[in-house]
């Protein structure tokens, strides 16, 4: 069976693709005349044969396998391959239970951060909307009842030295540092920090963190991964999440890091 796509104005055969870099996949945009009844069915159908397509492609290199990705944004999944090979991962809850907030609440002894399962925006720059990790504060307990249209992530807030993203292609890791403590928002985000109050700096991870984080990201099945973890005052490693399409420009631009010739060399092998 042939597969043909078309890309704006460029036809692409399967026949020509040797691998695969998969950023991420959005939402197909449809002209704004579409009559509102076929908009959602044509969506479906874009989506379908988009799939189709990247199925027949699946004898070539991917980074990573769309499975794979799919599979490894699943944050529960995440924790639970975390804490198996060795990881110290924050005690969790993941709820729409207002009780059940309140009850892990007093359990961390009001020390709870809390994040959604999925991003609103798929960009780090400038969104529409845009959820960052918040503190839970004792006051925020009285607002709960719209946790049962949308549940989030709950957790134990950790105190941190650093925050470190760790980028992981093929084995290979490029870290960056950043210490966000001086800013009330990069306290608890250090996206909520603005480029004058925090930079990146090189960093690393001890080898039996990275040995782990090797076994973490073989259980996942990805070949590449932007994982972040905290640094505490005592030099303990937290893992927080691993995301199978994060971002990665700002260690190659600011400490240098060979991140795109990497992902080029993984790809060629």
């Amino acid at each position: 069976m042939s597969h043909q796509l078309q890309l704006g104005e460029v036809d692409v055969s399967g026949a020509q693709v040797r691998a695969v870099w998969n950023r991420k996949l959005r939402i197909p945009r449809l002209d704004e005349n579409l009559a509102p009844q076929f908009r959602a069915g044509c969506i479906r159908e874009s989506q379908a044969a988009l799939d189709a397509f990247l199925d027949g492609l699946s004898g070539v290199k991917w980074i990573n396998p769309i499975d794979a990705n799919r599979s490894a944004l699943n944050k529960a999944r995440q924790m639970r391959d975390a804490r198996a090979v060795g990881l110290t991962v924050p005690e969790t809850l993941i709820t729409n239970d207002p009780d059940a907030v309140h009850r892990f609440f007093d359990d961390q002894g009001g020390a709870v951060v809390t994040k959604m399962l999925t991003p609103l925006s798929t960009s780090m720059g400038k969104a529409p909307v845009f959820v960052r990790t918040s503190e839970v504060r004792r006051e925020d307990l009285t607002r709960l009842a719209s946790l049962r249209h949308c549940p989030m992530v709950f957790q134990r807030r950790v105190e941190k030295d650093r925050e470190l993203r760790v980028t992981f292609v093929n084995g290979h890791f490029f870290v960056g540092g950043i210490d966000a403590s001086e800013s009330a928002g990069g306290q608890i985000d250090w996206r909520s920090a603005t480029p004058e109050e925090c930079a990146w700096q090189s960093d690393d991870i001890p080898e039996d963190t990275a040995d782990r984080v090797r076994e973490l990201m073989a259980r996942l099945q990805l070949v590449y991964g932007a994982l972040d973890f905290i640094r505490t005052p005592e030099g303990e490693l937290v893992f927080l999440e691993v995301n199978p399409s994060g971002e990665w420009g700002m260690l190659e631009r600011d400490l240098g890091c060979p991140i795109s010739d990497a992902i080029a060399e993984a790809l060629l092998a």
